[in-house]
């Protein structure tokens, strides 16, 4: 009987019903050791500003519980999520010294639990401030918080009349101190867009109306707009996760996911057979295909799928038909035959195709596809970083 080693800190690392890896369909491998040197090359890029890392949406999908240690270790002070459960969750996984700020600010009744877990609210209105203010009061201790400026993206942040009201009224403020004022690049992946420029100009300008704090403005993509964007902290989110920040000449981040399905069935087609939901693909001439163990349950979007592609060592294998819940299928005629047969495995993210080139295929983002990749995966941790107690059984994976 086949006996699968899984330490309980890798049970919430595998899927939801923690399928070992000899019967999940897929196995996504996150190396850790590249989420490490690309934090500490990000943060050697902007010098004297301290370098934040962003792992809201369970780190980019990628683990939060094995990836906020790592970063913490290769230097991070400062981590920063979208909602209060995320950083209660966070609390738990890393030091009592590491620095949590929730970018989605208190909502009404939780300002209570940002000061259990000890988490710093980002407040983006009037109204949160007011909330935490109220806050401050009731505990009779002065609250640190960030304020967000809304610099230009019309998403969160305080407005120029919300500023103005501050400097009116300055006991809105009372009992509050500022640890940070940040806001958001709407254009920051387009280097030579007019709207970065303004947008640091604004927030300069509105900065200058508030009571003095570090400022921070880029996130991944800004921070290679150069240093004129880097001022007292930079956020970094996807590009810790190998997302390339722009589409100006190569990506100089290190790839973190690998993900690798099992060839379910493999089929020889007929010159006029069709394939899949719709049959938009139909054989022109006798071909060979493989039902991959991946689908848009997965986060394969269905959507420009025919721009899609598998590999299988040097072999590129097309996507052809439409993508289904819970497979896909790859045209392996130029395989050899025999080379590639049912529950080997074919990458679908990898050397040869990134995170951003199935983004591309799709239509969309690389933040989307690396957030959509699905539960069902076996987990698979690897890098200096992880403990000896990660280590799992491989032995079922890629063998004939």
């Amino acid at each position: 009987m086949r006996k699968e080693i899984v330490s309980p800190l890798m049970m919430s690392a595998c899927s939801e019903s923690s399928w070992p890896s000899y019967r999940a369909g897929a196995c996504l491998t996150v190396d850790l050791d590249a989420i490490a040197s690309n934090y500490r090359f990000l943060r050697e890029r902007v010098g004297r500003a301290s370098c934040a890392a962003v792992v809201k949406a369970d780190a980019y999908g990628l683990g939060v519980e094995q990836v906020a240690p790592v970063l913490e270790a290769a230097g991070a002070q400062d981590f920063f999520v979208a909602h209060v459960d995320e950083g209660i969750r966070l609390r738990s996984v890393v030091s009592e010294n590491a620095r949590i700020t929730v970018l989605h600010g208190p909502r009404p009744g939780v300002a209570n639990d940002c000061l259990r877990y000890g988490l710093r609210p980002v407040l983006n209105s009037l109204e949160q401030i007011a909330i935490w203010r109220d806050e401050a009061h009731r505990v009779d201790v002065p609250l640190e918080a960030v304020f967000q400026v809304d610099s230009g993206m019309s998403r969160f942040g305080l407005s120029v009349a919300d500023i103005e009201r501050l400097r009116e009224n300055s006991d809105l403020m009372a009992g509050l101190k500022i640890g940070l004022v940040m806001s958001h690049l709407a254009c920051a992946d387009m280097p030579d867009h007019s709207a970065n420029p303004l947008q640091r100009a604004r927030m300069l300008e509105m900065c200058a109306q508030l009571p003095s704090a570090p400022m921070s403005l880029a996130a991944s993509s800004g921070i290679f707009l150069g240093s004129d964007y880097h001022l007292d902290m930079v956020r970094p989110g996807a590009a810790l996760y190998g997302i390339a920040p722009n589409h100006v000449g190569p990506n100089p981040l290190s790839a973190v996911v690998r993900l690798q399905a099992h060839v379910l069935q493999v089929r020889d087609l007929l010159p006029g057979d069709g394939v899949g939901y719709g049959m938009i693909y139909r054989a022109a001439e006798p071909r060979r295909i493989a039902v991959v163990a991946a689908g848009y349950a997965d986060g394969f979007s269905r959507h420009g799928a025919g721009q899609g592609c598998a590999w299988f060592e040097e072999f590129r294998l097309p996507l052809i038909g439409r993508v289904s819940m819970d497979s896909l299928i790859v045209d392996i005629s130029d395989v050899p035959e025999g080379r590639l047969d049912a529950d080997m495995m074919v990458d679908l993210i990898g050397s040869r195709r990134s995170v951003d080139d199935v983004a591309v295929a799709a239509g969309t983002i690389g933040y989307e596809v690396l957030t959509s990749l699905g539960h069902r995966f076996y987990r698979n941790y690897v890098g200096k970083a992880e403990s000896s107690e990660k280590a799992i059984d491989t032995s079922a994976q890629n063998t004939r």
